[in-house]
């Protein structure tokens, strides 16, 4: 953000945004005995009268710097934790240079600013009800998926690469392109499911067709790709039309459960994410019915650290509430469980997170860049906000190691 002072912040954000002066002579008491248990690293923090205070922990670490608009901050971190934070700078409460860089100080420092469970009951109670109203049924799955994808094609083709892939690209130097990095996860892929020329492909959660047309291009793949996503179903069949490979490629605006159809391979590329703990055993199903006896899948799956599983699962976090309804990640261990006892067999696993992470970034940086491009389109101040620390939410994740993503190939036993 090119400019963070306290007139500047204030010009763009709601009368309801400006703190008062007795409200923020408590929150900075609150704040200062919070940070007292910093435990490694700094915060700098400027209070809305400009006044600046840097916090330090016991050990070295990361600088973050912290921007406090409105005192309230404090209360709705302490009430509700990560969640709290997040609202609270969509709502324009507090703003960084380098919000990522809060967040990741924040992981590391987690004992420090974690809420009390007392605390945390009524947002916990409030949190899960929401979670579990999006379940993914058959007409949940759609509402959930309209709910991010089909905020407009024009709005991710505006800051999305040329293959309008909106899934981790492989970097294996961080100077590479987005592009050629999406190409690399690509090849990956293929790899990981052992394309060959000709195989009929299954890809669950087609996206904007990216895999698809490099299947069919590359190895002559007849593939069917399928998607909840109406905006999606018509950009990609232009797409295809304009590769001509409308012959080998067809897209279906179709639910997985609902495919009859058996495949040399079966694709996913972060769309496991969205069908939801409750509906594991089926989707692992459908990979085992829909495979011929010598079929191999190839899943690209976003995962959280085992250790963090359980928390997570009890308590959705601000990507399930705010972002992407009905999603859920599984750990490394509860997808080697479910899809064991679906009759599969893990043949490959590989890690790539801090890959994530420069997609992230780059993600980020094209985003802000459009962003005159996207308020033509409609979109306001409070989603740019939203859109901006989604991305950095998710970018210090991966960089922290909270999170992965990794590429399953799997097999019928």
């Amino acid at each position: 953000m090119a400019d963070l002072t306290q007139s500047a912040l204030r010009s763009k954000l709601p009368a309801s945004a400006v703190s008062r002066p007795s409200s923020a002579r408590l929150a900075r008491l609150l704040f200062n005995r919070w940070t007292h248990c910093l435990e490694n690293g700094t915060l700098d923090v400027t209070w809305p009268d400009g006044t600046s205070w840097r916090h330090t922990g016991d050990q070295p670490g990361r600088n973050a710097q912290i921007h406090i608009i409105n005192p309230r901050i404090v209360r709705r971190a302490a009430f509700n934790g990560a969640l709290g934070l997040a609202d609270a700078y969509v709502d324009g409460d507090w703003d960084s240079p380098d919000i990522a860089a809060v967040l990741r100080l924040g992981i590391e420092n987690e004992t420090a600013f974690t809420p009390t469970a007392a605390q945390r009951i009524p947002a916990m109670v409030l949190g899960r009800l929401r979670h579990k109203l999006n379940a993914n049924t058959r007409a949940g799955s759609r509402r959930n998926i309209a709910a991010h994808y089909d905020l407009g094609n024009a709005f991710y083709g505006a800051w999305l690469d040329e293959s309008m892939t909106y899934s981790a690209g492989l970097f294996t130097d961080s100077a590479v392109s987005l592009t050629a990095a999406q190409e690399a996860k690509y090849a990956r892929i293929a790899d990981v499911a052992g394309l060959r020329h000709g195989d009929h492909v299954l890809e669950i959660g087609c996206g904007w067709g990216g895999f698809a047309i490099y299947a069919a291009r590359r190895f002559g793949c007849r593939v069917i790709a399928v998607t909840l996503s109406r905006a999606q179903a018509e950009w990609v069949r232009r797409a295809v039309a304009a590769a001509g490979l409308s012959k080998c490629v067809e897209i279906r605006l179709q639910d997985y459960r609902d495919i009859a159809d058996t495949f040399d391979r079966i694709v996913s590329i972060e769309s496991f994410e969205a069908v939801g703990e409750s509906y594991w055993p089926g989707y692992f199903d459908t990979l085992r019915n829909r495979l011929r006896p010598d079929g191999k899948a190839a899943l690209q799956v976003i995962t959280i650290a085992d250790e963090r599983f359980a928390a997570y699962r009890r308590n959705p976090d601000f990507i399930q509430l705010r972002v992407f309804p009905g999603g859920m990640l599984p750990s490394p261990q509860a997808f080697a469980v479910a899809s064991g006892a679906a009759g599969l067999t893990i043949a490959d696993t590989f890690s790539f997170g801090p890959s994530y992470a420069e997609t992230l970034r780059q993600w980020r940086s094209r985003f802000e860049a459009a962003w005159p491009d996207l308020e033509a389109l409609g979109f306001d101040e409070r989603f740019r906000r939203l859109w901006r620390y989604y991305l950095c939410y998710c970018e210090a994740g991966f960089d922290t190691g909270t999170v992965s993503v990794a590429h399953y190939g799997l097999k019928v036993r």
